[in-house]
Formats: structure tokens, sequence, C-alpha cells
């Protein structure tokens, strides 16, 4: 029994030293993860909070570092549902604080939804969020911050039928303008894109790119493609993620169609990588918030690969943002069971693929 008991310790030691010493090693365990090829660290933005439930964070770089932002409250649509931020002091995340509310006068506030941070190049980062009683009649709102988040502006309200970035980053264009993914769910759920050559001061609309009959299709994510055309994959009702394609910088979209990717109608969100690869984050599941996936394509988003599974125990893991970082690292924020946001940092390099 002896030899049993010190031969198990060492078969649990040995791996985990080895994972130490590559630099794969995870910084928690608290939700029994185990760790993966390129999975660098994972942790909890906060343990605790003066709000119940979050979700719906976002994450961004700013020349003071990394900013995650999220909506919390008691509970999704209550009234005191503010939008809350963290910043990355030192690699230690500091303490949430309200920064957004949808306080309208002493007898009426609103609940605030989907924030979504912008750092514009050597300006100020921008915080695009919602405020309204539901997703169908809620207004686009802006805040900026000359100091990575310290101080924000007195928000102002965006443009009628100007809803901002609806839940996942905007990307800049090779002409300088800004392009902005959004969506609307007041006459039935139907993707638009929003422009603007200021960042946020004029704005043009472009769709709804589809009569949202076929496809039930909100929240896209952008790509850019290997030659420069832009792939915008979305949410949708019908079980599959959806997609529609751009070649002239998002003034015109392809028709809609279904990828081979399932969707349980939840948000997901992606980046491009330098190296032109993309990345996805999304539950690859038809029902359910859970597994949580990331895959690759080197194909422009024709097909994909498994990279990795951050989360495949019963719960919700959802709505992640990602980005990637100045120093090649990429970075993701998701929703883990209402309860807090996690940040994972994977090494891109180091992703082990497979088939899905």
């Amino acid at each position: 029994m002896v030899l049993s008991s010190e031969f198990g310790k060492l078969w649990f030691i040995a791996p985990m030293l080895a994972l130490l010493t590559s630099g794969c090693a995870l910084l928690d365990f608290k939700n029994g993860a185990l760790p993966q090829s390129g999975l660098v660290q994972s942790e909890f933005i906060y343990q605790e909070a003066p709000f119940p439930e979050c979700h719906a964070s976002t994450i961004v770089e700013t020349p003071y570092g990394l900013l995650a932002a999220w909506f919390g409250g008691t509970e999704e649509r209550n009234a005191d549902v503010e939008i809350w931020i963290s910043e990355n002091e030192n690699g230690v995340w500091t303490e949430p604080r309200s920064v957004a509310n949808g306080i309208q006068h002493d007898q009426k506030r609103y609940p605030c939804w989907n924030p979504v941070l912008y750092q514009i190049p050597n300006g100020p980062v921008q915080l695009y969020y919602k405020v309204g009683p539901t997703p169908r009649e809620w207004w686009g709102m802006l805040t900026e911050s000359e100091d990575g988040g310290r101080t924000w502006s007195f928000p102002r309200r965006l443009p009628e039928d100007i809803l901002g970035p609806i839940k996942n980053k905007p990307i800049p264009l090779t002409d300088g303008t800004l392009l902005c993914p959004s969506s609307s769910e007041q006459d039935g759920w139907r993707v638009h894109f929003e422009i603007t050559p200021d960042h946020g001061r004029t704005w043009s609309l472009v769709g709804p790119v589809h009569d949202g009959q076929t496809y039930s299709a909100i929240q896209p994510t952008v790509f850019t493609q290997s030659d420069g055309s832009l792939l915008a994959l979305c949410r949708s009702r019908q079980g599959r993620i959806v997609q529609v394609t751009s070649q002239d910088n998002g003034r015109a979209w392809s028709p809609m169609t279904a990828t081979s990717l399932p969707n349980p109608n939840a948000g997901f969100d992606g980046v491009t990588l330098r190296d032109g690869r993309l990345l996805l984050v999304y539950n690859h599941t038809p029902r359910g918030r859970s597994p949580l996936n990331v895959a690759l394509s080197d194909d422009d988003g024709r097909t994909w690969q498994s990279a990795l599974i951050l989360e495949n125990e019963p719960g919700e893991y959802s709505y992640p943002a990602v980005i990637q970082s100045a120093d090649g690292r990429v970075h993701i924020t998701y929703t883990w069971k209402r309860e807090t946001i996690k940040h994972v940092v994977l090494d891109p390099n180091r992703l082990e693929l497979r088939p899905l």
C-alpha cells in the first residue's frame, strides 16, 4: 500500500513539474481544468464583487496594460446592472469598479448591456455599451478614457439607429475607418454594420445585410482574410454559425450562409492573428453553453481545427472576447457560470491542432 501511495504521488507531481518548467501551467484549478498545450495562464479577474451576477466581458490592450469590462448586477435585465471594469496592473487585476449605469434621473434607471472596448491608436480607449429595458429597445452609449481606464469622460448617447459594436470589437479598415459589427432585435434578429471615419463622431449605416427570415442572426465578429476581404461570423437561432463576406471594406455583403460550426444560440468572438490564421472562441455544441472551445483556421475560415477546450464541465461558459496583444499572446475573457469573469492567455504558436 505504501508503494502504491508513493507511486500515485509521483505520477501526479512529475507531470506538474514538467508543465511548470515549460511555462504552460495554469494559475488556478478552481474549475478542475487541466493544462493543455499552448495554455499559458488561466485566472479569475475577481473572486468577490458587490454584485451577484456578471456577463458579456470585453478586453483590450492599452498603453497602460490590459483592461477588461463586463456588465454586472442582480441579474441580466435588472435596472441595477451596470458596466464594471478592472485593470491589470503588474499582472494583478484591480477590484471591479463601476464606470457606467443606466440612471436617467432620480426616478428612472435602466439596465446596461454588452460593453465593448476599443483602443484608438495614439488616442483614448473607448467604451461602447448599451442602455435600455430590453435588447429590442436599447440605445448605444460611448465614453472614453485618456489614461487607460482610470478616469472616463461623461457618457454620450450615440446617434439614433446607431448602436455601436453590439458585442464584439470593431476593426480598423485599410482606408482608416472603423468598422463596428452590430445587429438589431426589434424587427427580427438582423445583422448590420456601422462605419465611423472619426472614431464615433460621425457614422454611416450598412444593412441590415439579410432579411432575418432564413437566418435569425445577430452579434457578428469580423475577420480580415488573406486577400484583404472581410469575413463576418454571426450567432444564429438555426443551430449553426452563419457567415457573410465583403470585398469592399464592409460597404456591401454577400448573402448569408451557414457554416459547418454548431451554435447553441450563444455569442462568440474571434481574431485574425498576425500570422494570418483565424482564431475563434465559441461553444462547439448545438445546445447549451458548455463546452467552450478554441478553433483555428489557416484557410480564411473555410475549414477549422480544434486547438483547445477551455471548459467542458456542466455550467455556463459563454460570451468570450478575444484579442492578440503586442507580445503575440492571445487573451480571452469569458463568463464563468455568471459568477465571475475568467481570463485565459494562450501562446498561439504552441497550440496542438486536432480535427473537430
